[in-house]
């Protein structure tokens, strides 16, 4: 079992309760703060234990205190003037849940469902997300097991190699892992890569389509500050120095250029090179199921399912891809208009509530990944909070259907929401 000795001390608790007192008093700390009905930290004389925590809100200053704040923005930020960001989360408060003339005891709601051949307790799943091991010791294995523990929810793995899914499945046994795929010019690199991971347990491969930005404006501002150069990918570290050392193999040996200077302004061409055609190539070598995730226009959707999608997510990266972007809640119901049921329809991006859930639900998703709220709960506790913080959706989803009269999943439709979009 790791050693939280550095969670619980005296010292340290002090020291995170002054911090993030700082930080929720200065002009960073309110860029950071998600939108909150509570007191800021500040005016709270003490850290909360994770036993107190009541919405997943609650974990996000804990989280803020506990991490360098190079770190914690690695999570926080989005794109350039972070407007899809914002309006992520904007989205959930256009849409209406329309409560039950007659309403369901809470404890007759059952949400189970099956989704790509695993059975599940709760439409939801673990995004993939970078750099878990700089949130916690317990890291990456510390979300799988926090999700194991909150009724066997799949952890989708970030960008993962073998070592890590075998890694993570023998720490946890019985948890499911799905592995994240970022595209390689290279075929062979590829192949050699996804037959890798699904060798080592990764069940699903999720092959991500979107852009994320080269820099991210609020960290550069964070640097000035006199913060330290963020270890996360993307943030100047060592991961992102590997991550440009095999886009530059991968160009070399494509023939292609390596990355040069042109990343120094926001310019990668690391991503969004690819076609349908490497979609083609990514389905020959899944041996099981492949979904695609960064879709926002109907039509890509059903491109997608032509190209051997067996699921999509409707992602924009959590406002990480394109600045001035459509949030995913919005264009969510055209998609799924689209897709018509013939495959599963995820969404990730901006889900802080059970009732977030139960809206993207209503609005055609067959479930929902989450990727910024599993970040707070394993950066404020480990596995544990992470496991409370899914466990804390779960029950506000159960409550939200109760009081829509929806007793099972397929209850939930557009009828039980009025959506006004902006």
């Amino acid at each position: 079992m790791a050693d939280i000795g550095w969670l619980t001390s005296p010292s340290r608790r002090n020291a995170m309760a002054r911090l993030a007192g700082f930080m929720a008093a200065s002009p960073i700390g309110a860029a950071v703060a998600q939108p909150d009905p509570g007191k800021p930290l500040s005016e709270v004389r003490r850290i909360p234990g994770l036993a107190e925590m009541r919405t997943s809100f609650d974990f996000q200053p804990v989280f803020t205190g506990n991490l360098l704040a190079t770190i914690s923005e690695y999570t926080a930020h989005g794109d350039g003037s972070e407007f899809t960001l914002r309006r992520n989360r904007q989205a959930f408060d256009w849409v209406d849940i329309l409560p039950a003339r007659v309403g369901v005891p809470a404890s007759q709601v059952d949400l189970s469902s099956e989704l790509l051949g695993i059975r599940m307790k709760f439409p939801m799943l673990v995004a993939p997300s970078s750099g878990q091991n700089g949130l916690h010791p317990e890291g990456e294995a510390g979300m799988l097991k926090g999700a194991t523990a909150a009724s066997n929810m799949v952890d989708i793995l970030a960008s993962g190699s073998a070592a890590s899914v075998k890694a993570g499945l023998t720490t946890v046994p019985g948890g499911i892992l799905w592995a994240q795929h970022y595209p390689i010019e290279n075929l062979t690199a590829m192949q050699r890569a996804l037959e890798g991971v699904q060798a080592a347990g990764a069940k699903s491969i999720v092959v991500t389509v979107d852009q994320q930005a080269s820099v991210y404006e609020r960290t550069l501002r964070i640097r000035n500050l006199g913060g330290r150069a963020s270890s996360a990918p993307g943030e100047g570290g060592g991961n992102a120095a590997a991550a440009a050392a095999a886009a530059a193999a991968a160009k070399a040996a494509a023939g292609g250029p390596a990355v040069g200077g042109s990343v120094r302004y926001r310019v990668s061409d690391r991503r969004l090179w690819y076609s349908w055609q490497y979609i083609d190539a990514v389905r020959k070598v899944a041996k099981e199921k492949m979904l695609v995730k960064g879709i926002l226009d109907p039509e890509d959707a059903k491109l997608a399912i032509e190209h051997g999608a067996d699921a999509i997510i409707v992602s924009n990266h959590g406002g990480r891809s394109m600045d001035y972007g459509p949030s995913t809640l919005e264009v969510l119901p055209e998609i799924a208009a689209a897709v018509q049921g013939r495959i599963p329809v995820l969404l990730d991006s901006g889900i802080r509530r059970g009732a977030d859930i139960f809206k993207a639900l209503a609005l055609g998703a067959s479930g929902v990944c989450l990727g910024r709220a599993a970040r707070w709960g394993l950066g404020a506790f480990g596995a544990a909070g992470a496991q409370r913080v899914f466990e804390i959706l779960q029950q506000e989803l159960v409550q939200a259907a109760a009081a829509a009269g929806c007793a099972k999943l397929s209850d939930i439709d557009k009828t039980k929401v009025s959506a006004n979009f902006v």
